[in-house]
């Protein structure tokens, strides 16, 4: 089994989404640096 198939992206809406983004722009900001955020769903083994 693949990290992929442990880890698939979340499903997220449009207010989750625009704060993830404004925390990678804060970050970036921060750091000076390319902060990219990746959010996934941990499945869990035990709901298949």
């Amino acid at each position: 089994m693949s990290v992929f198939e442990n880890f698939p992206v979340a499903n997220l809406d449009r207010d989750q989404l625009n704060k993830i983004m404004t925390l990678e722009k804060e970050l970036r900001s921060e750091t000076n640096e390319n902060i990219v955020l990746i959010a996934y769903d941990e499945k869990d083994e035990g709901m298949e």
